[in-house]
């Protein structure tokens, strides 16, 4: 086949200088609401409906449209901020929830929008104009300038959302708002590929978040969301994957403020291929997404809301542009954010992404290739166990490499031992291996300072690669029998492919020589047999990158920033970048090229016969980099320690660099010319040395200056194979269009090299070059190109695709059938692979394909294998790993194995006119005979009636016996109205007897000891008891939890502290209420509660038979918050109409406001008994704050006003004293004591918080996205249960029933 060199070929992707400088663009001015797409009927759009819950008839697409790994002939466009491939259900079902939906879901902005009225409109349209294709083309090819370089779209469909409002309760007289948004999605397809466009102009976003209906009178605002969603994908309504864009309303405003390709208010996302497309892949150029994760259908949510939730500065973005969709959103293991710059991924999981299917690939390969992977040399297989610490197999690294052409050349091997110092900053750098000039050298500088003829290591911090298990990482002689020392033979000791295959890498095949084995590529992939690599395929690093430098005379230090590189080796191009070193280190770095341009010679455009460094190392080496500047003779030391593949197939990379550099001023650019270095090749050794000429220039200043550089590349071989190939002595390494850029608003340094291998040229006239070797072939960027005679050459798909070589498609491991994958696995495509993954409860064998059954730890706590004291005493906690620990229940003290009852009358909790009864892990307090209260607070009745005989012959006696009787003397019992109890008894004897009414004694009624008489009261009771309403269910003794959901208010029991699901029932059923706040009266067993839709507060006693009875009916708009004073029998709530506080007796009387001022939204409310104080939460959007004063509303203050979002719910524990709340903007339950200390973070992950209540070492609170209690450990932050009501709807207040009354400590 020939090359159409011309005409035929699509257009190649801008030049790479062209590319970066456009990616460093600033961001453009915001999008002008004439800048969307034309839109409007005269355009041929169709008007939707007005109404609240809308939805068009289906559209009948043209060209059927791809959707993840779908196709699908209709659309669906909603009133609500939504398209779908499908009718939607009704608004309830989806609206107010958040991602993922049960449908294919499209939302550029899907909240409770109502059109009705007027209010706005709803347009859209299939389209095929060459204005509207070339419109979404350019954004396309903007936000892709790689995968979407060749997009040409054929068919659009077009919706705009124009001046649509939030849905609203009509109230009388009032106007409806006049917050209205203006949106628009475009999806434009070819036949291969769709892409969606969300458009957001300048102040076309007026409001971010809409009310639930059924909870409207709440003031809480639910964010809209944006994304897109696959929707149940098989018969098990298994959930698809879904991408989140938002989740907090300050990620809603970031929509049209920010961009993901670079124009503000403009977001391109690739949403389906034909190409297998794990979740939908938003641009990343000039963005702010780059630090976000997909979700893919194995056990991880996932949300890109993270990129959008801060109010975003230049310097908070850590995007690796020239990568642009190639971010990475693994489905494994989900990471965390890192504080601090020197941890920030550039896509949280701190990876770029598997390649669009028509990125480039390298020139193809004729035959088998790639180095066998050093394996284990046959020695004694416990001889490094035996070795003492310390000791290894590398020889001595002060050896020196001598030239590489002449016989016995010794290279350097990888360092010995971590942390070697390094050579003192005075010794004379070491002249060219070469022993003269090369092509670089002809126009190098006067002859520097000469040395020996050799590189030596300049080990650092985690210099050591990373090596599999007994491998030797040696410099040895070229004749390996002149080193017996090292490699020695033992037959019996020998290592064969049958126990080692698994050693080698899964694209290699293994072969048994008579001293070992070796590791060998496949066919179509290359690489040392160890680690393989397709041809055909781009490829990907990820490291870490720590120096200690001296800029001039200024040190400069960092630690583990974030490297990555992206390298196309069609035509040898790699691109690096390096984020958040230091500006004057970073500026000072620039002419330093090496650093990236190690991936520039590992993966090179190889000319016929010619192999790229990967070729011969694999994926662990070490390169040692020696620099030195002149005139200055500043010295710097890189080394870059390469550990192996990961699970994704991307080179992981240690950077450490260390030494004196020149200081270049922050206004300068660094600029070099093309090069060529030769690169020497030994056994286990690869070393260069060369002079650099770069230049400084700031406007029409240019300064000329240079450096020295002596590379040493050591790496593994494998000895035991033949050596029917060999690499030339010299190779040359051509780099052409280098270019360093440093952008000092991103903090990132970037690096782009261009590079070919091969035969050491001269000056000639160049010769004609096959397209397969320079790149210019016409193949797909994920097909190998062959070349044939002059510049003829043929087209083949890489392995893992299919197709004519100009165009491949995946090939689907899975389906077809071709994979390895063992039973108990399961088989996930990726693009050109697959990857094996067990399933829950099993893992893999040695062989990396194997599941095998894994047996959890036992569950001491479970199982009842624990030695913790009774279940009534202590509570088992199981860590998760078969250990448990042990922890008395409140009322109970110990170490948690034995725990006796806690005397809590000897520690006079009890007010001093009560009389206390301990009871096994609690007590009780009673006020004594002409006092009242509860027994905690005692105070003298209000009328003191005058004393009956009972209790004058009882103050007499006991004067008598001197204030204390004894415990068998007798004192008569008196009830509380003064009266003889039927019952008298002996002190605290057995003999007792029964006395009428005046105290006498009824004759025949003295018992014997062991026997209590029966004596009849003198008053009957009732012969019948009122039965209960059927609403209400009385619940049983312990402690319970009551929440407030809607009409009802439900209960549910704890066992410890351990959810009773199977027992929960409804407590009380109370028909067109909005139950919101809820409160408990431990005093007289009564729940208290607000209703918002019935403006009232109500209580119930929990005793069989009571009836609703409403407390207080007027004065109020939309109460919330309640919180009750047992001891002072007062309640305290919110009102976030009024923006009042106010308190009232537990009936209703003596009402007062508290606070009437400097309230915005107030909501929850606690409230501290003993010390006496009131807490209160403002949600205020503008500036959120908790507050407290005195019960009297007295020494009003705020205690939190930093770092706070939307706090929902408070609480206080009267056990630890810690006032906490749940937080829905910031995610996060927090705690502080009450003098506005030792404030910490329990959870930071929360989903949508309400309320909150504490009981033991647990909270519990309400969620409005899961519409359930969850229980979170107080100590852990662990979340430890889940409980779903089945009548699915928002759940308000919580609080905790206990048994008695929590007291004074």
């Amino acid at each position: 086949m020939r090359a159409d060199r011309a005409a035929g070929r699509p257009a190649l992707p801008p030049p790479p200088l062209l590319l970066m400088l456009l990616l460093l663009l600033s961001r453009a001015a915001a999008l002008h609401p004439s800048e969307l797409f034309p839109y409007g009927q005269s355009r041929g759009d169709q008007l939707l409906q007005e109404g609240d819950d809308e939805s068009s008839a289906a559209v009948k697409l043209t060209l059927s449209l791809r959707f993840y790994d779908a196709q699908f002939s209709d659309l669906y466009v909603g009133t609500n901020g939504i398209i779908s491939t499908q009718d939607f259900p009704r608004e309830t079902q989806y609206v107010d929830d958040d991602f993922p939906t049960d449908f294919p879901a499209i939302a550029p902005f899907l909240a409770d929008i109502d059109t009705s009225g007027g209010r706005g409109r709803v347009l859209y349209r299939q389209d095929t104009s060459p204005a509207v294709l070339g419109l979404a083309a350019n954004y396309v090819r903007t936000g892709f300038p790689l995968s979407g370089a060749h997009f040409t779209p054929t068919h659009a469909f077009l919706a705009t959302w124009e001046q649509v409002g939030a849905y609203e309760e009509a109230k009388r007289g009032a106007p409806p708002s006049g917050e209205l948004n203006t949106f628009q999605a475009v999806l434009a397809s070819d036949e291969s590929d769709t892409y969606a466009l969300f458009l957001y102009p300048a102040n076309g976003l007026q409001f971010f978040g809409t009310r639930p209906k059924e909870s409207y009178n709440v003031q809480l605002q639910l964010p809209a969301r944006v994304g897109f969603c696959r929707g149940e994908v098989d018969d098990l309504n298994r959930q698809g994957p879904y991408f989140s864009l938002t989740s907090t309303e300050q990620s809603v405003k970031n929509l049209y403020q920010h961009s993901n390709l670079g124009i503000p208010g403009v977001w391109a996302f690739h949403i389906g291929s034909t190409s297998p497309l794990d979740n939908v892949r938003p641009a990343t150029v000039g963005g702010v997404l780059s630090k976000a994760r997909p979700w893919a259908p194995l056990g991880q949510s996932f949300s890109h809301a993270v990129a959008l939730e801060d109010d975003y500065t230049q310097d908070t973005l850590d995007e690796y542009d020239e990568n642009e969709e190639e971010i990475e959103y693994p489905p494994s293991e989900p990471a965390e954010a890192s504080n601090g710059h020197s941890a920030i991924d550039v896509s949280l999981g701190g990876r770029i992404s598997a390649p669009d299917s028509d990125l480039a690939s390298p020139v193809p390969r004729s035959a088998s290739r790639g180095g066998p992977e050093t394996e284990a040399s046959p020695l004694d297989p416990h001889a490094e166990e035996r070795r003492p610490q310390g000791e290894t197999n590398a020889p001595d690294l002060k050896q020196r490499v001598e030239s590489s052409q002449q016989p016995g050349t010794r290279v350097p091997a990888p360092p010995e031992t971590e942390g070697e110092s390094p050579a003192p900053p005075g010794e004379a750098p070491p002249p060219s291996l070469e022993g003269g000039a090369g092509p670089a050298d002809q126009d190098a500088l006067p002859a520097h300072p000469g040395g020996e003829a050799a590189l030596p290591n300049y080990p650092g911090p985690d210099h050591a690669p990373h090596l599999g298990h007994r491998r030797q990482v040696v410099g040895v002689e070229d004749d390996i029998s002149s080193n017996t020392e090292v490699f020695t033979y033992n037959a019996a000791n020998k290592e064969t492919c049958e126990h080692n295959h698994e050693r080698c890498s899964r694209h290699a095949f293994c072969t048994d020589y008579a001293t070992g084995f070796c590791c060998h590529c496949q066919s179509r992939f290359y690489g040392n047999g160890k680690h393989c690599l397709p041809e055909g395929a781009p490829h990907r690093v990820n490291g870490k990158v720590s120096g200690h430098l001296l800029v001039g005379h200024t040190p400069v230090h960092f630690t583990d920033v974030d490297l990555h590189a992206y390298v196309v080796g069609n035509d040898g191009r790699a691109y690096t970048a390096i984020s958040h070193i230091p500006q004057p280190a970073a500026q000072a770095l620039l002419p330093l090229t090496p650093i990236g341009g190690l991936f520039g010679w590992l993966f090179a455009l190889e000319k016929p016969g010619w192999e790229n460094g990967f070729s011969l190392t694999g994926a662990t080496f070490i390169h040692d980099v020696e620099v030195t500047f002149y005139p200055g003779e500043e010295r710097v030391r890189i080394t870059q320690t390469a550990e192996g593949l990961d699970p994704e197939n991307y080179l992981s990379i240690k950077t450490n660099i260390q030494g004196q550099v020149p200081y270049i001023p922050a206004n300068f650019s660094a600029h070099m010319a093309p090069y060529k270095e030769l690169y020497h090749h030994a056994d286990s050794a690869v070393t260069s040395t060369s002079t650099r000429t770069y230049s400084l220039m700031s406007g029409a200043i240019n300064q000329t200056q240079s450096y020295r550089i002596h590379q040493n590349i050591t790496y593994q071989v494998c000895r035991h194979a033949p050596r029917h190939w060999a690499v030339p002595v010299t190779q040359q390494l051509n780099v052409d269009r280098v270019f360093a850029l440093y952008s000092d608003e991103e903090k990132v340094l970037r690096f782009a090299v261009t590079n070919q291998i091969g035969p050491v040229e001269g000056d000639s006239e160049p010769t004609p070059v096959n397209p397969c070797y320079d790149g210019s072939h016409t193949c797909a960027t994920t097909a190998r190109c062959h070349p044939a005679t002059g510049v003829d050459y043929t087209c083949e798909c890489a392995s893992g695709y299919q197709g004519d070589g100009r165009s491949c498609v995946d090939v689907n491991e899975c389906a077809t059938g071709f994979h390895r994958c063992g039973p108990n696995s399961v088989c996930v495509n990726l693009l050109g692979s697959y990857r094996c993954e067990c399933r829950s409860g099993y893992e893999f064998a040695d062989d990396r394909h194997t599941c095998i059954s894994i047996t959890p730890p036992p569950n001491p706590c479970e199982n009842g294998r624990h030695n913790c004291a009774p279940a009534s005493q202590a509570r088992c906690i199981h860590h998760g790993d078969g250990s448990f620990s042990c922890a008395c229940l409140p009322g109970y003290a110990g170490d948690g194995h034995r725990c006796t009852d806690v005397d809590e009358c000897s520690e006079n909790r009890c007010h001093p006119l009560a009389t206390c009864s301990n009871t096994p892990g609690s007590f009780s307090c009673r006020c004594q005979p002409g006092y009242y209260g509860d027994g905690f607070q005692c105070t003298p009745e209000p009328t003191q009636r005058p004393r009956t005989v009972c209790e004058r012959w009882r103050e007499s006696l006991l004067e008598h016996y001197g204030g204390t009787p004894r415990d068998d003397q007798y004192v008569p019992q008196c009830d509380d109205l003064g009266h003889f109890t039927p019952l008298q008894c002996h002190g605290k004897s057995d003999f007792c007897w029964c006395v009428d009414q005046d105290g006498r004694e009824v004759q025949g009624t003295r018992s014997q000891p062991g026997i209590t008489p029966a004596c009849i009261p003198t008053v009957a009771p009732p012969t019948s008891r009122p039965t209960p309403r059927p609403d209400v269910t009385p619940p049983p003794v312990g402690t319970f939890l009551l929440y407030a959901q809607g009409q009802q208010i439900g209960h549910l029991p704890l066992n410890g502290t351990r959810l009773q699901k199977d027992m929960a029932k409804t407590l009380l059923s109370l028909h067109g209420s909005i139950v919101v706040g809820i409160d408990y009266d431990c005093r007289e067993r009564m729940v208290y509660w607000t209703d918002v839709a019935g403006r009232t507060i109500s209580r119930a006693s929990l005793e069989p038979g009571a009836e609703p009875e409403m407390v207080i009916n007027s004065g109020l708009i939309s109460p919330e918050g309640l919180a009750i004073d047992h001891f002072r029998r007062t309640m305290y709530w919110t009102d976030s109409g009024l923006d009042k506080i106010e308190r009232a007796r537990l009936d209703g009387s003596e009402r007062r406001a508290l606070f009437h001022t400097d309230l915005v939204n107030p909501r929850a409310i606690a409230v501290d008994p003993i010390q006496g104080n009131l807490y209160w939460t403002d949600w205020n959007r503008e500036a959120p704050k908790i507050e407290m004063s005195s019960l009297d509303g007295e020494n009003r203050r705020i205690l939190v006003n930093k770092d706070i979002g939307l706090p929902n719910g408070l609480t206080f524990d009267p056990f630890s004293k810690l006032l906490c709340w749940a937080d829905a903007g910031t995610k996060k339950l927090e705690c502080i004591l009450p003098d506005g200390t030792g404030r910490r973070v329990i959870q930071s992950n929360l989903n949508y918080p309400f309320n909150i209540v504490s009981y033991a070492d647990h909270f519990y609170h309400t969620d409005w996205r899961r519409d359930g209690v969850i229980a979170v450990n107080r100590d852990t932050g662990q979340f430890t249960d889940e409980y779903l009501p089945e009548q699915r709807s928002h759940l308000y207040g919580i609080t905790a029933v206990y048994p008695y009354c929590p007291g004074r400590k």
